[in-house]
């Protein structure tokens, strides 16, 4: 049961942060890196990536509730930015969805470490995958199941680190063509989480007491 939380949500993180979608990006942004300046960006990337995510997944609550911002609210909201974010994968625009525009990317080559911006935030963590670990948060109350979850997003991070470091095999081996053609699969497994996410959200308010006495 527990390993079936750890996988699940290992797999939709995986394909909400999409890594290798992320592998042009990031390739045009470190066209002169050597190769220990690429190891060590791959490497403090993870590292934010990972600590973003968990800062999040544990504090998002409490983060909600200072705004006074219902889960329901959070589910919809969140729904509709992974949406949105597997429609930008369909349509070959991951970087445009995730404010990664060609004035940043111009911007990232000035810079002497991209590692927190813009590769960590908001390129492989944003509005998506941070909103999905809130509501994950919130259904699983067992903190033994929250202790897979945070290990799902320790693999994550640990595979954002070793996609990166293989950027240019990879990038050579699946080319342009692959890329696209596995994020737009992925695209479709995106959409999908959004859409269940909207529809939870939606049937938890229309059936909350609240709701029904109003």
């Amino acid at each position: 049961m527990f390993f079936d939380v750890f996988l699940t949500t290992l797999v939709a993180l995986f394909s909400v942060v999409n890594p290798l979608g992320a592998l042009p990006v990031y390739l045009a942004m470190t066209p002169e890196y050597t190769l220990a300046e690429r190891l060590r960006t791959a490497k403090n990337t993870s590292i934010y990536f990972t600590l973003i995510l968990l800062v999040f997944f544990f504090a998002g609550t409490l983060i909600l509730e200072f705004f006074g911002i219902e889960i329901n609210a959070l589910r919809i909201a969140g729904g509709l930015v992974i949406l949105n974010s597997g429609y930008a994968l369909l349509s070959g625009k991951m970087a445009e969805s995730r404010a990664v525009s060609p004035e940043v990317e111009e911007e990232a080559r000035q810079k002497q470490d991209i590692s927190f911006s813009p590769m960590a935030m908001p390129l492989l963590s944003g509005p998506g995958s941070i909103s999905l670990l809130i509501a994950l948060f919130d259904k699983h109350a067992g903190w033994l199941e929250r202790g897979w979850i945070a290990l799902s997003i320790l693999v994550m991070g640990l595979l954002v680190f070793l996609i990166l470091r293989s950027a240019r095999h990879l990038y050579r081996v699946m080319g342009e063509t692959g890329l696209r053609s596995l994020s737009r699969i992925m695209g479709f497994i995106v959409m999908a989480i959004g859409v269940q996410y909207i529809i939870a959200g939606v049937v938890k308010l229309a059936t909350s007491p609240g709701i029904i006495s109003g």
